[in-house]
């Protein structure tokens, strides 16, 4: 299918989800990656997380970009040379990039999945949502809180970031809300965002706006 959907959120910020249904050999058609890149695409042993890295080189072509204008820190944090914003994300069968021009972006994409009701102890308050009326929208609202903490996460770049200690997100209705805001206090600084997120086709995708303090 290629180019799912491009999202316009505000002036200077877009982001691009992409539906994998490509061949390996189709995706790679066009897409010329770093010597860094290239051994990172080769060690990959699943054809999911090679198609999906490929995936993402064609969405850095939709914003204006190619392999060799991206490059990582230490943390893994994706950075563009020319100093605007990028984040990046993988679930499945689809990717995202979210580019900014001058503020600090994060975007993730989740598959809403039964399995997520085990690990929600190690990332939020549970006893914060007992007011849901089932299961299944219990699982949607803890997939946007997961989706939109793994968009902090991305955005802070700092080791030992807990999402369950230093991470809170403001409680949102989830059938009215696509927006919220959140906060980060870490080592004695606090940082706040704007954060959005929506659904599709049993996914969550969560996005975060880093706002100037």
């Amino acid at each position: 299918m290629g180019l799912y959907r491009t999202i316009d959120i505000a002036d200077g910020i877009r982001a691009y989800i992409w539906k994998i249904e490509e061949s390996e050999a189709d995706l790679a058609q066009g897409i010329t990656l770093t010597p860094h890149c290239q051994t990172r695409y080769e060690g990959m042993l699943s054809e999911v997380h090679r198609k999906g890295f490929l995936s993402i080189r064609h969405l850095f072509a939709k914003a204006g970009y190619t392999d060799t204008d991206v490059f990582y820190d230490d943390f893994g944090k994706p950075h563009l040379k020319d100093g605007r914003f990028i984040s990046i994300t993988h679930a499945l069968n689809y990717t995202g990039i979210i580019v900014s021009d001058t503020v600090e972006v994060g975007i993730d994409i989740e598959r809403q999945r039964e399995k997520i009701l085990k690990i929600a102890h190690k990332f939020t308050p549970i006893k914060e949502y007992r007011t849901l009326a089932n299961s299944d929208a219990l699982i949607r609202k803890l997939t946007m809180v997961w989706g939109i903490k793994e968009s902090l996460y991305k955005i802070c770049g700092i080791k030992g970031l807990s999402f369950l200690k230093h991470m809170n997100v403001h409680d949102f209705s989830l059938s009215k809300d696509n927006e919220s805001t959140a906060v980060v206090r870490h080592q004695g600084e606090e940082y706040d965002f704007q954060v959005h997120f929506f659904e599709f086709d049993g996914y969550t995708c969560a996005y975060a706006l880093k706002e100037a303090g």
